[in-house]
């Protein structure tokens, strides 16, 4: 339903925020960008460092934003939304979405899909294995309106019910 895209660069940054604000340890997270770079291969976005210095988006994510031109994105999803104002990215046809707007977006291009792939995580998880209370629960924290409305369609599927109401995103 969508490429990701992101640049070595971007992947250091995943891996020091899993372990500065996630709690993970460094093996843990090693092994997820590990797990990332060979879900998606083709998601990465070289030769854009030439085109940082032009970005006028915060210092600090400049990177971000020109591996998006670069890779010819159409969106960056990030909860840090301050750090994308619309008059940075607008000239290239790019949006900053946050993190629970895109998962809902997606959620609404194809709910079945969309609850296969996360019935088909949650039941990957072994040690230890997570209910499906647990599983949304850890979702819960960065994507809670997503989470919500996921988890609804799941439990309302053991129940008998079928239908997806769209919430609005808490903190986008």
């Amino acid at each position: 339903m969508y490429r990701p895209l992101w640049s070595a660069e971007i992947l250091d940054e995943v891996r020091c925020n899993l372990v500065t604000s996630f709690g993970r340890t460094a093996q843990q997270a090693d092994r997820r960008v590990d797990q990332m770079r060979a879900a998606f291969p083709l998601a990465i976005v070289h030769g854009y460092e030439d085109l940082t210095p032009a970005m006028t988006n915060h210092p600090k994510d400049r990177h971000v934003l020109a591996a998006a031109v670069r890779g010819a994105a159409a969106v960056i999803v990030t909860a840090n939304l301050k750090d994308f104002p619309p008059s940075a990215l607008s000239r290239y046809n790019i949006e900053a979405i946050h993190p629970d707007e895109f998962l809902l977006d997606q959620l609404d291009l194809d709910p079945g899909l969309t609850q296969r792939c996360l019935t088909e995580q949650r039941t990957a998880y072994t040690r230890p294995s997570l209910s499906v209370s647990e599983f949304y629960g850890t979702l819960r924290v960065t994507v809670p309106a997503f989470a919500d409305a996921v988890e609804a369609m799941e439990v309302g599927e053991a129940t008998g019910g079928t239908a997806h109401r769209r919430p609005t995103p808490t903190g986008a």
